[in-house]
């Protein structure tokens, strides 16, 4: 009796590291220039406090919710890729030919 064997590489488990890295650097750099943008219309440093903290709260609520979207089409548009495929393969001769009048 074959037993099949599949090898488990690191980078097939790294996938949330990578939506991690690309997360942190997205939310640093729209912080950042919420952050230059109201400091350079000479607001009071509360006000750049509070605009900084509202950025990064929304942040952190849009990324999970993107995350799970960008999940979801992904998972739609690969279904959909299977069952058109698996049509075209499948689909006998005589449902292809369009009716004469």
């Amino acid at each position: 009796m074959q037993h099949r064997h599949r090898e488990r590489h690191v980078t097939e488990r790294m996938g949330w590291l990578r939506a991690a890295v690309l997360g942190a650097n997205d939310g640093i750099v729209s912080t950042a220039s919420l952050v230059m943008g109201v400091a350079a219309a000479h607001a009071a440093q509360s006000s750049i406090l509070v605009a900084g903290t509202a950025g990064l709260v929304a942040g952190a609520m849009t990324w999970p919710a993107r995350a799970r979207s960008l999940k979801r089409m992904w998972r739609a548009s690969t279904r959909s890729s299977r069952r058109s495929t698996f049509d075209e393969a499948w689909t006998p001769n005589w449902l292809e030919r369009s009716p004469t009048n």
